[in-house]
């Protein structure tokens, strides 16, 4: 056996060692963490009865969810299963494709377990203190992010394991085969996004607008039908979507930059080991960021986000820290400066968070001002909203463009294109290598809400309320900053997913030339462009259009509760909480479906119809069209919540003032937009990207150009 060949068979071991290793560490570290937060009391018994209503409403949600999904799952394993047969697919993409779906649900489904399970016991720690809130609640939200790149890591090594050792595929069909099973993690998110999505917001809107706006009761009124249904919204929409969305981010971006890392080094087995290695590392040092999180007593918003932030930020320092003897002993001296591609994904990550916190926190001017507009009424409110989403696109744009100069040039770009978009791609595993802790952050958020809600219905003591509130608005901005993370990472790992596109069909019989012009004079290109431009704008029609009609219902359900109960208004009768659930529950499976088929659909159509320089076209208009949309939407509707906490926090009248109602109004508009629309956008320009790599086959075969 040759020195090269031990090399070689060394650093396979190595790799798959230490990605199963990371893979157990995050895993029981998720664990631990969660016996922990269940330590802790649920409180009274009514804070337990509330909580087990959210928790009943949820599990009974995701079980039909699921039941619908199967369906689609089934039909897309056969579809995948007759393109094996027929020689267009390998015969591990069928399966590949499930457990890709699979890990991802069961990524939201234990966040949205543990998350359920906290609620009660984030509230009650609020009566001890707001630092024992805050490490209950973010602690809920670790479980979320490292179950999350635990499995996916789980998933990666056990694939590997098969294709390699039992299978005994070669590096690049290695990568090729797993790549594929985005697809399904993609699908499963979108479904868990969407559906979700829309039923947190159909629950929201139909409670703020009956609930506060025409009957004039405050917030999570334990006399407000929707109540129960608008917390169990929290956490199927934020908690469960947004898990099964990062999820699929995350090992996207992986196994993309494991792809170009292939065709980059012909082949060499140690470009592929480089992501898998960053992300074991990442999880080290995201668990011990996480040993940082705490604050005082009374503390305002600034000096909460500054504890969060000390966390993400030192992990962050960790990790690039630890990125330089990576690199430099897995590719060699030679290709050192890759190392500025993962560091400049990580500075990226970094400054898209604090952007997306500037635009949308309280404590800062934009938000101010935007509450400054609820003086003149809920119409200005909504156009100084929709102008600050606007304004608030241009740095993460300028920001994400700075970083794939940088990662492309660094990695030789110049003089060869193979190695800039293996550079991309790292910078895409560089900004999600800190996931673990930033989706604690994300995932704290709904934890917090549904504290808050739990503290309002209990009725406990004012003290409590306090604290659950400044939590709640702590958690809307970390919300909204994960929300802008997700985004800017979904927009590295769209490109680099488009660049494994083209090296997927470059691989195929006719494949070169299919995709020799990608020129913007081809008409194909010119079109597939255009295509892909209006998808993410069609996407958010129909989703906000779902939004909109299951919300109706959930208005009409309230005002007729309101009416018809005898003595609810006074507190003497109990609404029926579980009709609303119901209603939510049934609108927004029946809704979800549409926009996730249209995103399956498409690129196979625009393949067949226009060829792969089509499709190329059709995924670089998504992708620029679709960050732009997303960040708009996500910003805007984060920036009118805050605007209406900030209010109610006393500014321009407080709670009950023709402000509040104004701000109301803006912060109804902004729920979809930032909590359906917004966040589902990112899923749509991954998921067109990975059903454009499944059906590359078919597309170079059978199109008509």
């Amino acid at each position: 056996m040759s020195n090269k060949l031990k090399e070689v068979l060394f650093l396979e071991k190595y790799l798959i060692l230490s990605t199963f290793v990371g893979s157990l560490i995050a895993l029981l570290f998720a664990f631990l963490t969660a016996k922990k937060v269940l330590k802790f009391s649920e409180g009274t018994e009514t804070m337990k009865k509330i909580s087990k209503s959210i928790r009943t409403g949820a599990n009974a949600y995701l079980k039909r969810q699921y039941v619908i999904v199967a369906v689609f799952f089934a039909v897309m394993f056969v579809v995948l299963g007759i393109m094996s047969f027929c020689k267009l697919l390998t015969p591990y993409v069928p399966f590949a494709f499930i457990t890709g779906g699979f890990f991802s649900a069961l990524s939201g489904f234990i966040g949205m377990k543990i998350a359920t399970l906290s609620n009660a016991r984030t509230a009650n720690a609020c009566r001890e203190g707001l630092n024992r809130g805050l490490r209950v609640a973010f602690s809920a939200g670790s479980v979320m992010g490292f179950t999350v790149v635990g499995l996916g890591m789980l998933d990666i090594s056990i694939w590997f394991l098969l294709l390699r050792y039992v299978f005994c595929l070669e590096p690049a069909e290695i990568t090729s085969a797993m790549l594929t099973f985005g697809m399904g993690a993609s699908s499963m998110a979108l479904f868990a996004r969407v559906g979700g999505g829309i039923f947190t917001k159909a629950a929201d809107v139909g409670a703020d607008l009956v609930g506060k706006v025409e009957a004039g009761i405050p917030e999570d009124d334990p006399r407000n039908p929707a109540v129960i249904a608008d917390n169990v919204g929290d956490n199927v929409g934020d908690v469960a979507g947004m898990g099964a969305d990062l999820y699929e981010s995350y090992v996207g971006s992986i196994l993309s930059a494991s792809a170009l890392g292939v065709a980059a080094f012909s082949g060499n087995v140690k470009a592929m080991a480089l992501p898998l290695l960053l992300a074991a590392v990442g999880v080290l040092c995201s668990i011990i960021g996480t040993f940082l999180i705490r604050t005082k007593e009374n503390a305002s918003q600034k000096t909460l986000l500054k504890a969060l932030s000390k966390g993400t930020n030192f992990s962050a320092i960790l990790i690039a820290i630890a990125a330089l003897p990576l690199v430099y002993y897995i590719l060699g001296k030679e290709h050192w400066t890759i190392y500025f591609a993962i560091l400049a994904g990580l500075v990226a990550g970094v400054l898209i968070g604090q952007s997306t916190e500037y635009f949308t926190s309280d404590t800062y001017k934009p938000t101010k001002k935007l509450s400054d507009s609820s003086e003149t009424g809920s119409a200005t409110i909504i156009i100084s909203g929709l102008s600050l989403g606007m304004l608030s696109t241009a740095l993460p744009i300028i920001i994400v463009a700075a970083c794939i100069l940088v990662a492309y040039f660094v990695s030789g770009g110049k003089e060869s294109a193979s190695m800039g978009l293996y550079g991309i791609a790292l910078a895409a595993v560089g900004m999600l290598s800190t996931l673990g802790i930033t989706l604690a952050t994300d995932a704290y958020g709904p934890v917090a809400d549904n504290a808050g809600g739990i503290a309002e219905m209990a009725g406990l003591e004012e003290e409590v309320r306090q604290r659950t509130d400044a939590l709640d608005s702590l958690g809307n901005t970390t919300a909204a900053t994960g929300k802008g993370f997700a985004i800017g990472s979904a927009a590295l790992t769209a490109l680099a997913l488009m660049a494994s596109y083209i090296e997927k069909v470059q691989g195929i019989d006719g494949g070169k030339e299919a995709i020799s012009n990608l020129s913007l004079m081809n008409p194909t290109v010119l079109i597939g462009l255009f295509i892909g431009a209006c998808l993410p704008f069609v996407f958010a029609a129909l989703t906000m259009e779902s939004v909109g009609r299951a919300a109706q219902s959930v208005v009409k359900e309230v005002r007729r509760q309101f009416k018809e109960i005898t003595g609810l208004m006074q507190g003497k009768a109990d609404p029926d909480y579980a009709k609303c659930v119901d209603l939510c529950t049934k609108s927004s499976l029946k809704e979800m479906v549409l926009p996730t088929i249209v995103a399956v659909i498409v690129p196979i159509a625009v393949g067949l119809l226009l060829g792969c320089t089509g499709v190329v076209g059709m995924l670089a208009g998504a992708t620029a069209s679709g960050f732009l949309l997303a960040v708009f939407m996500s910003n805007s509707g984060g920036a009118w919540d805050n605007a209406k906490k900030y209010i109610e926090g006393g500014a321009h009248g407080g709670k009950g003032s023709n402000c509040h109602k104004a701000a109301v109004v803006g912060d109804t508009v902004g729920d979809p937009f930032k909590d359906t629309s917004g966040p589902s956008i990112n899923i749509l320009i991954k998921l067109l990207s990975m059903v454009s790599i499944v059906f590359a086959a078919l597309i170079v075969k059978c199109s008509l150009f």
